[in-house]
């Protein structure tokens, strides 16, 4: 269930109106219209309320299934803790999965945590493979059993945090439903895969998407670079109005498009910021929705 079915039918069993649901939060019913019918999501700080109203947190709005109910719901888990003592270049090849959380933690530690509420032999399943070689460490999930792409996909969450005082360069290949990026601060992070939907907030450093396949990114601000590189795709970003940077368009036949509550409209780059999005690879939409 993605997250417009979700919204609405949370929302329902709650009892609550569109109108008395825009009032907690703050916008219009044109705009709670807007995130039930999937023509747009709300940014983070509005996704952080709806958590709020309905007792939940932002990953599971944003996750396949709604939360259980039941607060002691068994959830199956695995950590892997590697000690880091210099920068590093993480390689990180995870496979499929329904979630990546990506952060920078306080500790000179790497964890990978592995989590799922119906995959109950986790450790047998998975194994995080580690390659140290100077400055550089591969970190790659290894599905021993082989499970589908398809029930990774509705089971799996990965959780890596890396050591804010040793990360300079993160590569991850991945397939994913949901790529949350949250308090990561890196030189450069290079994401290449699948993600119907990105969440990025609180993070710094120069981010790059590369896909063949559509994109879906909710931003609260853009403090460095993100650059979407597709092929014959569409990239749609949610971003502040107040928070809009320069768009670049560097790819060949790519276009650029601004739109605001649904409808086309124009705008006009901050020409002071350092900060910016941009577009590069072929044939390639952007949509920049003015939120």
């Amino acid at each position: 269930m993605n997250f417009s079915d979700k919204l609405k039918e949370i929302r329902k069993k709650e009892g609550i109106s569109q109108e008395q649901l825009a009032e907690k939060i703050g916008v219009t019913r044109q705009a709670i219209t807007k995130w039930e019918t999937g023509k747009g999501l709300p940014d983070v700080e509005n996704m952080v309320i709806i958590a709020e109203i309905f007792k939940t947190t932002i990953d599971e709005l944003l996750k396949d299934s709604i939360a259980k109910a039941d607060p002691e719901a068994v959830v199956y888990t695995s950590e892997t803790v590697y000690d880091i003592d210099c920068e590093k270049h993480f390689d990180v090849n995870i496979g499929s999965a329904a979630v990546i959380m990506l952060s920078s933690g306080d500790d000179e530690k790497l964890h990978v945590k592995l989590s799922s509420e119906t995959l109950e032999n986790l450790d047998s399943m998975f194994k995080i493979k580690l390659d140290d070689r100077k400055n550089k460490l591969d970190v790659i999930c290894v599905n021993k059993n082989k499970l589908s792409r398809y029930e990774a996909e509705e089971s799996l969450t990965v959780e890596i945090t890396l050591p804010n005082k040793y990360s300079d360069i993160c590569e991850i290949a991945a397939s994913v439903k949901l790529l949350a990026i949250s308090h990561l601060h890196l030189n450069r992070l290079e994401y290449d895969g699948d993600a119907e939907q990105v969440l990025i907030s609180d993070s710094s450093g120069s981010l790059e998407l590369t896909a063949k396949t559509d994109y879906e990114i909710t931003v609260d601000q853009i403090t460095g670079r993100l650059d979407i590189n597709q092929w014959r795709a569409k990239a749609i970003i949610h971003i502040p109005e107040e928070k809009m940077v320069n768009v670049i368009n560097k790819g060949r036949k790519c276009k650029v498009y601004y739109a605001k509550e649904g409808k086309a409209a124009e705008c006009k780059d901050a020409a002071d910021s350092e900060n910016e999005i941009s577009i590069s690879g072929i044939c390639s939409e952007l949509v920049i929705d003015l939120i």
